[in-house]
């Protein structure tokens, strides 16, 4: 498949890949709000827990809301889960095409650990079906009866999965990796938990039996965790553009950091919405700052002192970078998954690499995303030259 070709594919999956994944995570904030939004008032009908009352687009909304389901159903009742089924559908399909297609360029890194193509895929399988399984596992058992402690535990679970996929595929393949396990667990959260246990519900009430009430009471934790990863699920899947989230060693960490800072944004959002005072979550305000913050600070780029008095010729630097990044970044590539140069970017003179400095050091010098898996072998005395060539001028 020519590199033309891949990149209309890979731009359609990614916009279809938006425009569901905003219509899931719009509902999910939406319903979150609108559970937190509810009041409990006078002259309430049989059964309902509460009502809101809401106003947009020139109308108002009267919304009553039943823990297990009224007597009666109308025929026209809307299911949300299409969003969530195909967000999974395009992002996976997205993971094909980006990761296990270019394998090699950006899914393996031979530093961190040498895999053929069908290995790195298998493994990646495997640990999307793994962390839904052990997620699943964790919200069944004993912990589970414990929402603050059940949240601790999935924490830790995906932190885990971090370190692990951070010693087995690249850093942008470990940050999408950890992305694509929590979006499988959100995703199975609503087909293979939420979506039954109201079908169940609704088979109950048309049969005339008392539906079981800890079928919703299940939902809704799933459906809290959901929201709740939603942030930083988000950033992680566009960890990619952002180099920098992988330059420290210690993917797992930024991950950690990303999880506790996008979970106290979402929670400090939610509190919000069900009208709690300051003084009962003013913690959350430092607690995301300090995350956030922490998280700078991890990736933030380390002068090397080795660099200091380092002189290296342009005639060196231009070898290095004809060998290393000229495949792709020339005006006719000779890379197979290149037609053009990627981001418009050339880099075959000294003015062409010190017009980029700034890209080619994150990329390449204080990153090791390139050259795309490291395909060409570049040492890290080359990347040495290359950053005290650009950093010492």
């Amino acid at each position: 498949m020519s590199g033309f070709v891949l990149e209309w594919v890979n731009l359609i999956l990614r916009w279809a890949h938006m425009i569901v994944g905003i219509g899931w995570i719009g509902t999910s904030f939406y319903f979150i709000a609108l559970d937190l939004s509810l009041r409990r008032r006078k002259n309430m009908p049989e059964g309902v827990y509460g009502t809101a009352w809401e106003v947009h687009g020139g109308g108002f909304y009267h919304v009553e809301k039943y823990l297990v389901a009224p007597k009666s159903l109308p025929p026209d009742l809307i299911w949300f889960k299409w969003e969530a089924y195909l967000t999974w559908v395009t992002g996976f399909a997205l993971l094909i095409v980006q990761y296990y297609w270019n394998a090699n360029a950006f899914l393996i890194n031979p530093a961190v650990l040498p895999l053929l193509p069908s290995q790195a895929v298998v493994i990646s399988l495997m640990s999307l079906i793994a962390g839904w399984f052990l997620y699943d596992a964790l919200c069944r058992s004993a912990i589970g009866r414990n929402p603050t402690a059940l949240a601790g535990a999935v924490f830790v679970l995906i932190v885990v999965a971090a370190y692990i996929v951070s010693h087995v595929f690249s850093a942008r393949g470990a940050l999408i990796h950890v992305g694509a396990i929590i979006g499988t667990i959100m995703a199975v959260n609503v087909f293979g938990v939420i979506i039954p246990n109201q079908k169940k519900i609704t088979a109950s009430l048309v049969a005339g039996e008392a539906p079981d009430p800890r079928l919703g009471a299940v939902s809704k934790q799933r459906s809290v965790h959901n929201n709740y990863l939603t942030l930083p699920v988000l950033l992680l899947m566009v960890s990619n553009h952002y180099p920098m989230l992988g330059t420290t060693g210690e993917t797992w960490l930024v991950i950690a950091l990303i999880l506790v800072g996008g979970a106290g944004a979402r929670h400090i959002l939610n509190r919000h919405d069900a009208g709690d005072p300051f003084y009962r979550i003013w913690w959350a305000f430092p607690a995301t700052g300090v995350a956030l913050a922490a998280a700078i600070y991890v990736t933030a780029p380390r002068p090397d002192p080795s660099l200091a008095g380092l002189e290296v010729s342009e005639g060196e630097v231009l070898t290095i970078v004809a060998r290393h990044c000229a495949t792709c970044h020339a005006n006719r590539p000779s890379h197979e998954g290149f037609d053009e140069p990627p981001k418009g970017v050339v880099l075959v003179s000294i003015e062409d690499v010190q017009t980029h400095a700034d890209q080619v050091v994150a990329q390449t010098v204080t990153g090791d995303a390139m050259p795309l898996g490291n395909e060409t072998e570049m040492t890290e005395d080359e990347r040495r030259q290359l950053g005290a060539f650009l950093l010492n001028r």
